[in-house]
């Protein structure tokens, strides 16, 4: 299932059931796993490992050495999941130090030309829309919608079952559970239909809400906000999360 255009260095790990298009190249330190599907014209190189299941799109770009000029030499690492599908013109980056890692999960939906820098870590069941982009250190957690032509700045982390609207310039954390949108970008509300698409029960639905009027609407401060989460609403695992995210901020929070 390799087409004879491609070029497969005979030190990569391609199991039998793989399917290879035209003008593929797949580097010596390439292993894929089971069922991956290459269209035409995907380049994977470095010391890049995939899961099973993964179906590439032609001229996506997957480990290449990455663009911060802090790059010194070394062996740096792209390790990615299983079931995700990375659509025509997305580049994946290598680290930029040795033995750093790249790291995409599982169930993944990339859409044509995102870009995912060097040491984002990204976890499963995200999805980027056209043109969205992470930059370095970049923190994507799970169930995450980013929205095309969105840009986030370098170290960021974005919170678990969130959204960011198109266009939007994201350039401090974004909260779990929320809506964020703009240039610069501010939380508008909870990402309620994301919330409840995903088979969140109305207890959790309501305490994120009233957690957002808390951080969002009151004026308080971010300290204050928190112990009046923590006193005023029930802890469920949600709002541990949600808590646990803002205090451990390093950029801090959009607002």
């Amino acid at each position: 299932m390799i087409h004879p255009s491609s070029v497969i260095h005979p030190n990569a790990i391609v199991p039998d059931s793989c399917e290879i298009g035209p003008f593929c190249i797949v580097g010596r330190d390439v292993s894929l796993g089971n069922n991956c599907r290459l269209h035409s014209h995907v380049v994977i190189d470095g010391y890049t490992e995939l899961g099973d299941n993964n179906e590439i799109f032609p001229f996506v770009s997957i480990g290449l050495k990455t663009q911060d000029l802090k790059w010194k030499g070394g062996i740096t690492r792209t390790h990615i999941g299983s079931n995700n599908t990375f659509r025509e013109y997305v580049t994946i980056h290598s680290a930029t130090s040795d033995g750093e890692y790249t790291r995409i999960g599982s169930h993944n939906h990339v859409l044509a030309y995102c870009h995912v820098a060097h040491n984002v870590e990204i976890g499963s069941y995200n999805i980027m829309s056209n043109v969205a982009t992470l930059a370095g250190h970049v923190i994507v957690e799970d169930h995450c919608v980013i929205g095309g032509l969105a840009a986030v700045h370098q170290f960021c982390r974005v919170g678990k079952y969130s959204m960011i609207g198109g266009c939007s310039k994201v350039v401090q954390d974004i909260p779990p559970f929320m809506l964020a949108d703009g240039n610069p970008v501010h939380i508008r509300m909870i990402n309620k239909i994301g919330l409840e698409r995903n088979g969140f029960k109305e207890e959790a639905i309501t305490a994120l809400k009233q957690s957002h009027r808390l951080l969002f609407r009151e004026q308080l401060t971010v300290s204050n906000a928190l112990s009046r989460i923590e006193t005023d609403l029930p802890q469920l695992p949600e709002i541990t999360h949600l808590l646990n995210f803002m205090r451990t901020s390093q950029r801090g929070v959009s607002r």
